[in-house]
């Protein structure tokens, strides 16, 4: 089995994407404490991989920095891989990238998963402060970058360069494994072409995910890592009890997302402000990819979005005001979709 995968008892694998969000009257600390724990929660019930954000100046997001997540995050959990979901790659240097995974890799051997963006995860002003030069706003050198990155990592397939004679870390027994994420049809064709695995955003509430998985496929070819496509789908989830609890629950995430769009950001609310909020009944009105409602209902919805994009793994996001509803969404998941 390739590295890139995280294989379940059959069918498709699981997995689970967190962005430590910070809810409404708690702190940094309790969301990243949130996380933490999710993971573990995660592990317990079989879920394969962990992956942690990187998102900036962003009110309701604690996870920055995803490597120094990740190395807490595989501490305390002892088998289950865990990366970045992801590192926005446009917002660092190659080298200093490669080392901090090397460096997590050799602390946590074959557990370790580089996902690769190439959004800044951030406003332009920001993203400015990161990158230290206001013409370094674009993507355009990501291909370039990308290709470094995998030559201080120790691909054999990339060119002579400065990681001939220089490592990012001295003796390393394993690499992390890459995986490109992407909302578009550029990373999709990009993954294929250098034989990585591929994540899509479903979840990000976007068109085109069965064209971008197409196009990946179609694009794919074998790597030393990786002998065929695989695809990892995200998918916006909350399973509750009953389909009322759910969207109850689903409340404060309908309107963070309506937040995004509207440019009016707002605090991650408790269900009961959510509801009481003058905007609820248009934030539940929007269309969306997210799967809402009880596990008979999710269950379906998980395995109608696996049949369209032929998804070799399914990895949950759930976006909620507390751990418990998380925690819950993934035991109900466990115990009503097989995968």
């Amino acid at each position: 089995m390739s590295a890139v995968t995280a294989a379940t008892d059959g069918g498709v694998a699981r997995s689970v994407l967190d962005l430590s969000m910070v809810s409404d009257g708690s702190t940094s600390a309790q969301a990243l404490a949130a996380t933490t724990e999710l993971a573990v929660q995660a592990e317990r019930l079989g879920y394969g991989r962990f992956w942690v954000a990187e998102h900036h100046n962003m009110p309701t997001v604690a996870s920055t920095s995803p490597a120094v997540l990740i190395a807490h995050v595989a501490a305390a959990t002892t088998s289950m891989r865990v990366g970045s979901g992801g590192v926005m790659l446009p917002n660092h240097a190659p080298l200093v990238i490669a080392e901090q995974f090397a460096m997590l890799e050799a602390l946590h051997p074959g557990r370790i998963d580089l996902g690769l963006g190439r959004a800044p995860g951030t406003d332009p002003s920001t993203a400015i402060a990161l990158r230290r030069r206001a013409d370094a706003l674009g993507a355009d050198t990501f291909p370039r970058d990308l290709l470094e990155l995998m030559g201080w990592l120790g691909d054999t397939r990339i060119e002579p360069g400065a990681w001939s004679t220089f490592r990012a870390t001295p003796a390393a027994a394993s690499r992390p494994t890459i995986v490109l994420l992407g909302s578009s049809d550029y990373s999709a064709r990009l993954a294929g072409q250098l034989g990585l695995g591929f994540a899509f955003a479903h979840h990000f509430d976007v068109a085109g995910t069965l064209d971008a998985v197409e196009l990946y496929r179609r694009h794919f070819e074998p790597s030393p890592d990786l002998a065929a496509p695989f695809q990892i789908v995200t998918a916006g989830v909350l399973a509750a009890d009953t389909a009322e609890e759910a969207e109850f629950l689903a409340g404060p995430a309908r309107l963070a997302v309506l937040g995004i769009r509207t440019n009016r950001r707002t605090p991650l609310l408790s269900p009961e402000d959510a509801a009481r909020h003058p905007d609820i009944d248009v934030a539940r009105a929007m269309p969306s990819n997210r799967i809402v409602g009880d596990p008979t209902q999710v269950a379906a919805g998980l395995a109608g979005l696996i049949e369209r994009t032929a998804a070799a793994e399914i990895m949950v996001s759930t976006m909620s005001y507390g751990l418990p509803e998380r925690v819950h969404t993934l035991q109900l998941l466990a115990e009503h979709w097989p995968g």
